[in-house]
């Protein structure tokens, strides 16, 4: 097998196989089918980036189809910022299609159907045909109206369609199977009459297809060859080939290539919800000031907040394709947009707490401008100048009066090097007159070669321009806020998700760009919101710098961890422990792995490879990178890497890379496990 064959996922497998036994390069088509009933979220990123990635990998056409089958919760709105979504990813669709476009033909093979004997109308209320559907341990009951004969099918039906009878009086059905242990078998439904003004189609249809008939029927009527879908539609699949099969018997001259519908797991993050109903109603319930607050998941609120779309794609590269369900920790995703920063963004100097310096020795009227390198990450990014003068703003919590040999930023009789400028001495305060800190005084010295530990960001006061600054946070601070069956997902918003705050920041921003990116200095990534004005600028924050989550993590289980606990706590903590990602985990048991004696050793090996079934690659993939000093962390990797080969993961060239490195590894341990693979 050659190295790209072994690199391929399950889903790419499934289509080489094809093209071996038949298929030619050409019929290839896949495409990407959103329902406009809502906003994109991060979620559907996971399917844009399958049905666009193979159309790159196999110069495939891939369409973009509105399922527009439900008029009531579909609006123009929504398609509308489907496509700009999309677009702004970086993805080019082949035919902007509609499932309305196809209501007469859908019209036309129910009809067919309903010769064939293979549909009926139901002339029942939801509440019986529901009672008798049955249980999934129970079978069905079939409907007094099943064997209507053809020609009251046939007016029945076409009367549905001429608008005789009123809402919920009758439905058709296919009949299929009323004793199949698939409940979707059992009879669906395929039209119901819906008065409701269509957002293309307008009033020329009362009747109106189900998804399920739909779906599968407008994949084979573009000649769709892999119709790909997440899991939950791993049920549906027979109800799609039962479908397909009657129907292509109506048209295979016309349309000659069925289509296959295979799933992939959907993505799921921590810390997020998306159901676009529950999204919804934070959206009608005011926790949030649109779909695009830069808090929510949805595409465009990520676009506000100063996500980019190299580092969505990187993220969905890095999740991978995967059979079985899993939870993506959404630091994953955090990474990916420092990542992607860390090498674009220009780095400039903004206080967003600020307390006055005056530096007294430097003259009163003087000022200067420094030269500041944009990017050191981009040597083409260039430098520019920022003004110093004998007034600046720092951060409050860079000072201390009184501190300790470890405390590297400006104490009372302590230096630190201004970034870009000089170093500074903290010679006395002056305070109000109630105590709190009003200025810091300071002399400055010239010789900037001498060795200062401490760097601070700093801006001038005078030449300093004021800014609305939102600091967001995650918007639930639960792990999983719609996994609880006894309470509501909105118990678990975060009161602090946003934090307003006057900013001041160095003058090169006044003519900052709307979505243009920055690194604010030592505080984190900005971007300029397009609520911003002339004179009144708006920056979002994206995200901090460091992982402040996973450092409150640590901080709250060392706590926990220095307080004696009998069997019971010790019982409570492994259950919190399980709540956590298994990959926290992971790290964490790897971190004193090599320090543990032989058979602790085999315990918690055991313990990793059980939590290695819940782990995704994306999320291992960046710990491939661990420092060689940790080596109990890197042991862990391995081993849990070694269980997503066992139970199928391809093989690519950071995995062989991250092997082939352990096996030159001084850490027997981390050798021999590499060894076997």
């Amino acid at each position: 097998m050659s190295e790209e064959t072994k690199s391929l996922n399950f889903i790419e497998h499934i289509i080489e196989e094809d093209l071996v036994n038949g298929l030619t390069k050409d019929k290839l088509r896949f495409r990407f089918p959103p329902e406009p009933n809502g906003y994109l979220h991060i979620g559907h990123t996971k399917a844009i980036g399958i049905s666009f990635g193979l159309g790159v990998r196999y110069n495939a056409p891939v369409n973009l189809r509105f399922d527009d089958t439900n008029p009531i919760k579909e609006e123009q709105e929504y398609v509308d910022a489907i496509k700009r979504d999309i677009s702004w990813l970086g993805y080019q669709w082949e035919n902007e299609l509609y499932s309305s476009d196809y209501f007469q033909k859908l019209y036309d093979w129910a009809v067919l159907m309903i010769k064939d004997g293979l549909a009926y109308v139901d002339s029942q209320s939801s509440e019986t045909m529901a009672e008798q559907k049955g249980t999934p341990t129970q079978v069905g009951t079939n409907s007094p109206f099943r064997d209507r004969s053809v020609d009251e099918n046939l007016d029945l039906f076409q009367r549905m369609k001429a608008g005789e009878f009123e809402a919920g009086t009758h439905v058709l059905r296919a009949k299929i199977d009323m004793e199949d242990p698939n409940m979707l078998m059992r009879d669906p439904i395929m039209y119901r009459i819906l008065y409701a003004h269509h957002h293309r189609t307008g009033d020329d249809w009362c009747i109106y297809p189900m998804y399920d008939w739909t779906h599968g029927e407008s994949d084979y009527l573009e000649q769709i060859s892999h119709s790909l879908c997440s899991l939950e539609f791993k049920p549906h699949r027979k109800l799609y080939n039962w479908f397909r099969e009657h129907v292509y018997q109506y048209s295979k001259d016309d349309y000659p290539l069925p289509p296959k519908q295979r799933e992939f797991a959907r993505l799921n993050l921590s810390y997020t919800i998306m159901s676009k109903r529950k999204l919804l109603r934070l959206v009608e319930d005011g926790i949030v000031s649109g779909w695009d607050d830069p808090r929510m998941p949805t595409i465009s609120g990520l676009r506000r907040r100063g996500y980019t779309p190299n580092s969505i794609r990187q993220f969905i590269e890095r999740v991978g394709v995967a059979k079985r369900e899993n939870i993506i920790d959404v630091s994953l995703l955090e990474f990916c947009i420092r990542e992607d920063l860390n090498k674009t963004a220009n780095r400039v100097m903004a206080v967003l707490d600020p307390v006055k310096v005056v530096i007294t020795n430097y003259p009163e009227q003087k000022e200067e401008w420094l030269e500041a390198e944009n990017n050191q990450e981009d040597e083409s990014a260039g430098f520019r100048k920022v003004p110093f003068s004998r007034e600046i703003y720092i951060e409050k919590e860079d000072f201390k009066e009184e501190a300790g040999n470890k405390f590297f930023r400006l104490k009372l009789g302590g230096e630190v090097r201004l970034k870009n400028a000089y170093i500074i001495k903290a010679e006395s305060v002056v305070k109000e007159t109630n105590g709190a800190l009003k200025e810091i005084h300071c002399t400055y010295s010239e010789d900037t070669n001498r060795k200062v530990k401490g760097t601070l960001h700093w801006v001038s006061i005078q030449h300093a321009i004021s800014a609305e600054v939102r600091e967001y946070d995650r918007l639930f601070n639960d792990e999983a806020p719609d996994g609880h069956a006894d309470k509501d997902f909105m118990e678990f918003i975060n009161p602090n998700s946003l934090k307003l705050r006057t900013g001041y920041l160095e003058p090169s921003l006044a003519d900052a760009k709307i979505g243009q990116q920055f690194q604010f200095q030592r505080l984190g990534y900005f971007n300029l919101d397009n609520d911003s004005k002339p004179g009144q600028l708006v920056f979002n924050k994206t995200v901090g710098l460091r992982d402040s989550w996973a450092k409150q993590t640590r901080t709250e289980r060392s706590r926990s961890e220095q307080k004696p606990q009998n069997n019971n706590q010790n019982q409570q903590k492994q259950q919190q422990q399980q709540k956590r990602p298994a990959i926290s985990v992971i790290q964490q048991l790897g971190k004193k792995y090599t320090n543990l004696p032989e058979e602790k050793q085999v315990k918690v090996k055991a313990e990793i490879q059980n939590l290695a079934k819940e782990v995704s690659y994306g999320e291992l993939e960046p710990l491939f990178g661990t420092a060689v000093k940790k080596a109990g962390t890197r042991i862990a990797v391995m081993i849990a890497l070694k269980v997503l080969i066992n139970n199928g993961l391809n093989q690519n060239d950071s995995i062989a890379a991250f092997i082939a490195k352990a096996k030159d590894d001084k850490n027997a341990i981390l050798v021999a496990e590499a060894n076997e693979l």
